[in-house]
């Protein structure tokens, strides 16, 4: 998908999900600030997972991955890297987690962690069955599966460090809402609002952080829905003329993340151990699209400068600067 791609305004957004993920690692780590990465998603995490699956939401051809290590497409959803990859390379990380159906997802390579991203995967598991994704519940045991792998290779003690200090990434709903529920009939006859199928999504998501937080997980950084009325293939399929953002769909957005924010504040409570934090991606990239000329190429620093002092980064990153 272009719209998680590169330019200024990725470089922006890339830092403001970073310098969020460090707030949430301890003052004493040093090198990497976590030691493995554990990614569960659809395409805006999915870095080859589907090219093993008979679905036809794949990557592995041209142009996808033009701009990426090789110069050739992998499976990642993009020209180059994913935002997700952007952000292991600012956190120090010198390799990336395999996808986890890869061949070369094995051994050592396991140290670093995992990817068990599927492009057209939902929080609602239907949403991956009638795409022939993997459904967030086998996402799930493939995790299972993973730290059995990894005790073998590390060893009890510090495969358990691993699972505990790791930083999750959770990016899902994009394809719960373009794939499935706005082309559903029948699940639009189950829940009869967006409200309520965000409702009935915000359910799965609370389950699933409880069930990661059990299996030892303790930071976990939430990617919430982008601009969707913005997307090329929503204009396509739902605008006529095929022209500007569609502000309903944009609404639906917002009003999902909203919810994923309060189950998350909830959970926080809950889970006394748990480090949450779900970034805000809509806000960066809808400017992104709506206003293009105030990310002109500049120099970096001029260009960060000015997005800081128009308030279009978070706070912490403001601080930062």
């Amino acid at each position: 998908m272009a719209i998680w791609g590169g330019g200024a305004a990725a470089a922006a957004l890339v830092l403001s999900l970073a310098l969020q993920l460090a707030a949430m690692a301890d003052a004493q780590e040093t090198a990497s600030i976590f030691p493995a990465m554990i990614l569960f998603g659809d395409s805006s995490v999915d870095s080859g997972n589907n090219n093993y699956l008979p679905t036809a939401f794949k990557a592995n051809y041209p142009p996808y991955g033009k701009d990426f290590i090789g110069h050739q497409p992998t499976g990642r959803f993009c020209n180059g890297k994913l935002t997700s990859d952007i952000t292991a390379d600012i956190l120090g990380f010198k390799t990336y987690p395999l996808a986890y159906l890869s061949p070369q997802a094995k051994g050592k390579n396991l140290l670093v962690g995992a990817n068990f991203g599927s492009a057209a995967a939902g929080y609602d598991d239907s949403t991956a069955l009638i795409n022939h994704a993997i459904p967030l519940s086998q996402q799930l045991e493939y995790y299972k599966e993973y730290r059995v792998k990894l005790a073998k290779v590390a060893g009890t003690k510090k495969a358990a460090a691993i699972i505990k200090d790791a930083l999750y990434i959770v990016g899902f709903g994009t394809a719960d809402f373009l794939q499935n529920y706005y082309v559903n009939p029948t699940l639009k006859k189950l829940y009869t609002t967006p409200d309520q199928y965000s409702t009935h999504l915000a359910t799965f998501f609370s389950s699933f952080i409880k069930d990661l937080y059990g299996l030892g997980a303790r930071r976990i950084g939430v990617v919430p829905l982008p601009p969707l009325g913005c997307f090329p293939e929503t204009i396509a399929l739902f605008r006529f003329p095929k022209h500007g953002c569609i502000h309903r769909i944009n609404k639906d957005a917002k009003g999902f993340n909203n919810k994923i924010n309060t189950t998350a504040i909830t959970l926080q409570k809950q889970l006394l151990a748990l480090k949450i934090v779900v970034f805000d991606i809509f806000k960066p990239l809808h400017h992104v699209i709506t206003s293009p000329s105030d990310y002109v190429l500049q120099k970096p620093g001029k260009v960060a400068a000015r997005q800081a002092k128009q308030g279009q980064l978070p706070y912490s990153v403001i601080q930062s600067l």
